[in-house]
């Protein structure tokens, strides 16, 4: 018999650009059920020199301090050419503000975001970036940019969170021995630019509801003893070499990692409903109950020993 765990989260998030803009935004999820989970966010921008701020919303509380210019790693080659899947040309830091990367037959400008202003600021139950532009307009030599760093991801971390069961003493250990077996079930839901799960106060802003968002893709990585319902991807491949020796978050171990990607267009979409639901599954031993069944096996072994000597020594006085 297993004892199952089930746990959900549904999540809104918004993103879009004051400007003339068509913009893909790509979330690459870290899972770490055992720990930390976090999120690279990257926001590709068409017309970024014709915009004038980059605003998107978090779907929980985040602080400035909290987010990191994973942009600042590109001086490895060896790493973009693996992120972008291409043999990648990179001019590191030509200005304050700006990388410039070549790749398919174009050229692009990585934003390094911790070199401008910006804020972050508390809306409802999240967090509400915005990225002024009237700075970096003088950085820019591209019609095409990049913005790219990480967060935690404290939805997942949440969904993963350990919890203490509640119960009497004798009904936790009748389910240590009766279900050694953990099957945990986690579903979360991604709903990116959905105005029905956001707060008010992005869906009265204008802006938001004109936003012409491309594209969506969401990339998913997990280590090998975690299950995904893959049903949704359209590629799936094991992390590149490059990206798990430099460019995984601290303490997250690459060595299983495989990552899943989804993608929604409306060239095949037309109504531009940017959602994802991902099922993660994994069945393991309990601990608990390993040590349960340990001490069991000891108290017996130790018991039977003390029976077998107490009979030996009852033989010997009725028989001598």
């Amino acid at each position: 018999m297993s004892k199952k765990n089930k746990f959900f989260a549904d999540d809104g998030w918004a993103m879009w650009v004051d400007g003339d803009d068509v913009s893909t935004i790509f979330l690459n999820s870290w899972l770490n059920p055992r720990g930390k989970s976090y999120m690279d966010v990257a926001i590709h921008i068409r017309g970024v020199r014709e915009s004038t701020a980059l605003n998107m919303y978090f779907p929980f509380a985040l602080d400035k301090s909290e987010i990191e210019d994973v942009s600042l790693k590109f001086d490895d080659e060896n790493l973009s050419r693996a992120i972008f899947s291409s043999m990648c040309l990179v001019d590191y830091k030509k200005n304050k503000a700006t990388s410039e990367i070549a790749y398919n037959g174009k050229t692009v400008d990585i934003v390094h975001l911790s070199a401008i202003d910006y804020t972050v600021e508390p809306v409802s139950k999240g967090a509400l970036l915005k990225v002024p532009f009237t700075e970096l307009m003088e950085y820019l030599d591209n019609d095409e940019a990049y913005f790219i760093f990480r967060i935690p991801h404290k939805s997942l971390s949440e969904i993963f969170r350990q919890r203490n069961r509640v119960g009497s003493f004798l009904t936790k250990t009748r389910d240590l021995i009766m279900s050694p077996i953990v099957s945990e079930s986690y579903g979360y839901s991604v709903r990116i630019n959905e105005a029905r799960l956001l707060p008010k106060e992005i869906n009265c802003i204008g802006a938001f509801h004109r936003q012409k968002l491309k594209k969506a893709v969401i990339t998913i990585s997990i280590a090998d003893d975690y299950e995904i319902n893959d049903s949704a991807c359209y590629r799936i491949r094991r992390l590149e070499e490059e990206l798990y020796r430099n460019f995984l978050p601290a303490d997250f171990d690459g060595e299983d990692t495989v990552t899943y990607q989804w993608q929604q267009d409306r060239e095949v979409n037309y109504k531009g409903h940017f959602n994802f639901y991902l099922n993660i599954s994994r069945e393991a031993i309990s601990k608990g109950s390993l040590v349960l069944y340990l001490i069991i096996i000891i108290f017996l072994d130790v018991a039977g020993g003390m029976t077998w000597d107490a009979i030996q020594l009852l033989y010997k006085f009725i028989f001598g």
